[in-house]
């Protein structure tokens, strides 16, 4: 359990003065799958045909060779490789496909029993809107790749379902595809039969039937009049938390194109006294989030982009309510903080990751657990918080970083939000402007589902596919 410093609890009590003011999980139902009838066909090519690439290019083609129809949502396909390194993560894309990629799913597993050429695999589904392949049919194309998230190149030589020669479709048989839970074509490295119990499938579709509120940040600026309309508000108003007499300036939330795609920049810059100082927060107006699924996907930054470095910055994505009273048991807060430069007694780089049953302010007390990790987070994260009837936790990059439990669970509804903010002046004494960025990709809520970090990013790839950069679902209680 972690006593946080006061001036990091002023940050919670004093953020939500920029607001304008439950129902339990529920299970997903799984449908019994029908009985296979027949048998399918894979073809593969790669339009990346050399022994490394800057990604992966699997291309495929899915026949119904058997003599009923099938529903492409009861078929997987497996793509087999090696991890460049145990730490790597991977990212799936759908170029193009004649079945639409919002249909294509894509997630990525670890083989139960690893060989010389694979560790890993690639699993490609359908969604239900996919529809069905007639006796004969195929797919169509569909021009898949992935990626390493570091964007380093990958190495296919060793890789199990690689072949560079392969620049026509064909038959392969080194890929696996399974019709309603069985493997009906391919061979998988050895030990490794999809159907295994043992073997660690990552579900490929999200569950359905979870309202969602998604949010890809494409908007001109912080005067756009659909932030508002959108539920969002660029706070202006004066007050903690961070360094007394500091301003939290609307215009320094920025909506920048990076790489081809927009993102939210957030801007804190200071020359070091607290008039110089600007802070930055977007918030949804609305406190109707509570149990489901929270992602976002975050660059965190080490160094101001210009100035001296070693200001006590805190950089955040988080879910909060009000406090009502003091030690008020209805109060709930789920926190992802960055500090780059440490801070609240750490001497360097540490993330924290918090979860508040309550606290008060005066004489400081508080009621939280929290994981933690001293090291480097520079850079882009995918953060993922789910919160059941049982527990908070906390992922980074698709691994668990923390599990918190059922006693820190929220009873009422919060707000999400973005923020960062400097905790003192005490890291960096010199009066030279300096400023830091922390940039949003985009923002995920699923109401009273929990997914995994894989469903997240194939919820994220088909609103994408589907060129929907804004949705929000979400009742208001």
């Amino acid at each position: 359990m972690s006593n946080r410093p006061l001036s990091g609890r002023r940050r919670v009590a004093l953020a939500l003065s920029a607001l304008l003011g439950g129902t339990a999980l529920v299970a997903v139902p799984m449908s019994a799958p029908a009985a296979a009838a027949g048998g399918l066909a894979v073809q593969y090519r790669t339009s990346a045909s050399g022994a490394t690439a800057d990604q992966s290019e699997p291309w495929f083609k899915v026949r119904n060779t058997g003599s009923a129809a099938v529903q492409l949502s009861q078929v997987k396909i497996r793509y087999y490789f090696k991890a460049d390194s145990a730490s790597a993560t991977y990212r799936f894309a759908c170029s193009w496909a004649v079945k639409g990629c919002a249909n294509v799913t894509g997630t990525f597993g670890t083989l139960a029993h690893p060989t010389g050429t694979a560790d890993r695999y690639l699993e490609i589904g359908f969604t239900s809107t996919a529809g069905s392949l007639a006796p004969g049919a195929d797919t169509g194309d569909m021009q898949l790749r992935f990626y390493q998230s570091s964007w380093q190149p990958v190495n296919q030589a060793d890789d199990y379902s690689f072949s560079g020669a392969q620049t026509s479709y064909a038959d392969w048989n080194k890929v696996t595809a399974q019709l309603a839970g069985a493997t009906v074509w391919g061979t998988a490295p050895e030990g490794n039969d999809p159907t295994d119990p043992t073997d660690p499938t990552d579900p490929t579709d999200p569950p359905g039937g979870g309202q969602a509120l998604f949010d890809d940040f494409s908007y001109s600026s912080y005067t756009d009049p659909a932030i508002s309309a959108h539920g969002w508000n660029v706070r202006s108003n004066s007050g903690g938390p961070g360094v007394p007499g500091a301003t939290w300036d609307p215009s320094k939330v920025t909506f920048p194109t990076v790489s081809g795609n927009k993102v939210m920049n957030l801007e804190t810059s200071t020359a070091g006294t607290g008039e110089s100082t600007r802070q930055t927060e977007v918030l949804t107006k609305s406190m109707k989030f509570k149990n489901g699924t929270y992602a976002a996907r975050v660059k965190f930054a080490d160094a101001p982009k210009s100035g001296p470095d070693g200001d006590h910055l805190v950089q955040t994505f988080f879910t909060i309510n009000d406090l009502k009273a003091p030690m008020a048991d209805d109060y709930a807060e789920y926190d992802f903080e960055y500090l780059p430069n440490g801070g609240w007694g750490e001497p360097g780089d540490i993330l924290y990751t918090t979860s508040w049953e309550t606290y008060n302010p005066d004489p400081w007390q508080a009621v939280n657990q929290h994981t933690e990790s001293r090291q480097s987070y520079a850079g882009w994260h995918d953060l993922v918080l789910t919160i059941d009837s049982g527990s908070i936790k906390y992922y980074i990059d698709g691994q668990l970083f923390g599990t918190h439990d059922a006693q820190y669970l929220p009873e009422r509804p919060m707000s999400i939000n973005f923020n960062q903010w400097l905790i003192d002046l005490a890291g960096q004494t010199s009066t030279t402007a300096r400023a830091y960025d922390e940039q949003v990709d985009y923002v995920l809520h699923v109401k009273d589902q929990v997914l995994t970090p894989a469903q997240v990013s194939s919820k994220v790839a088909a609103y994408r596919s589907a060129g929907t950069a804004f949705v929000d679902e979400v009742p208001t209680p």
